[in-house]
């Protein structure tokens, strides 16, 4: 297992982290076994939100961190987490966003439910632009200077508001954060744009999340058939599945199963092997919801892709802008 600085901070983490947001999954137990073979495999990093649950759905908030700090429990120690907050939790005028007052009391929900008495990374989970970035950042501070939290990041940032929450902390003499989190695949190519180029100046790292472009590059989906009602294309995407695998995309996942067919590989592994490949990416966030996916997506760790084969997917997935992330399919949950 490979070991590396999290962006600028000092702290070593796993290029792959275990994400905890479970869209497919509502079985403890089996949750529970993600993790412990992620953390078996050598996975030191683990990625949660206050919001996240079993099924993505909202009825579950807090399942995932509930369960995280279950089987913490003698290790914590050892493992990196990462939690976050932004996200509407309930009806309430103060259920969401970035104000100090929502910070500071999710913040301790999010310790509660994880049975710990600090979050490694707090990560604001998207922008909000309600709240003075002074606001933000005074009580993400406050809580690096109560112990409370290790490092700041954020997610689903432009290269641009990244450089502004940055300066905004020098300003108030915070801790500057030292990671963002953004999704990332063959499917959606956009941080190479601004991003890249911005991490490579500053040392920001970046968390590569839904690198299998939720799953259509799992190897498990083909366009010219219907999915399973099983899973999550087959069901709560099931009205979007036939404008989304279609054109460029149906390329990209061709060119994918014609490498992995070369290097033995899985078409996850290919995919999730490209991301890696790219010095700019730190991290990499698998999405698996079982063990067996867990395993099978520690694979890709091992697999070195030749020039020629990352040529081949760069070839067919050049410029595609399809960003698939849960944002945009709000309305399913």
């Amino acid at each position: 297992m490979q070991y590396v600085n999290f962006g600028t901070g000092g702290v070593k983490v796993s290029r792959m982290a275990l994400g905890l947001g479970f869209r497919g999954q509502n079985d403890s137990r089996e949750g529970e076994r993600a993790i412990r073979t992620a953390l078996d495999g050598g996975l030191n990093l683990i990625d949660c939100a206050n919001v996240y649950g079993y099924m993505d759905d909202r009825a579950n908030i807090g399942s995932s961190e509930k369960l995280l700090g279950k089987v913490l429990k003698g290790r914590r120690d050892d493992v990196v987490i990462t939690s976050k907050v932004r996200s509407p939790i309930g009806p309430g005028p103060n259920d969401e966003g970035l104000s100090r007052f929502h910070i500071m009391r999710e913040v301790e929900r999010s310790l509660t439910r994880l049975g710990t008495d600090r979050i490694d990374v707090y990560l604001l989970h998207h922008v909000d632009e309600t709240v003075s970035l002074d606001e933000q950042f005074r009580a993400c501070d406050d809580l690096v200077r109560q112990g409370k939290v290790r490092y700041i990041g954020v997610c689903n940032h432009q290269a641009w508001q990244v450089a502004q929450a940055l300066h905004v902390q020098s300003q108030l003499n915070a801790q500057p954060l030292i990671t963002v989190q953004n999704p990332y695949s063959l499917l959606n190519r956009t941080l190479e744009d601004e991003m890249f180029p911005f991490v490579k100046a500053t040392g920001v790292g970046i968390m590569a999340y839904s690198p299998l472009a939720v799953g259509l590059l799992s190897g498990a989906y083909t366009p010219d058939t219907m999915p399973d009602d099983s899973s999550l294309w087959g069901s709560r995407r099931r009205g979007i599945f036939g404008n989304v695998l279609r054109g460029r995309a149906v390329s990209v996942l061709n060119a994918v199963r014609e490498v992995a067919t070369e290097v033995g590989a899985s078409v996850a592994q290919v995919s999730q092997a490209w991301v890696l490949s790219h010095d700019e990416i730190t991290v990499l966030i698998s999405g698996a919801d079982t063990a067996k996916q867990m395993s099978e997506n520690l694979g890709a760790l091992d697999i070195q892709l030749s020039a020629e084969h990352r040529q081949k997917l760069d070839d067919a997935s050049r410029g595609l802008r399809m960003v698939l992330d849960g944002s945009d399919f709000e309305a399913d949950r």
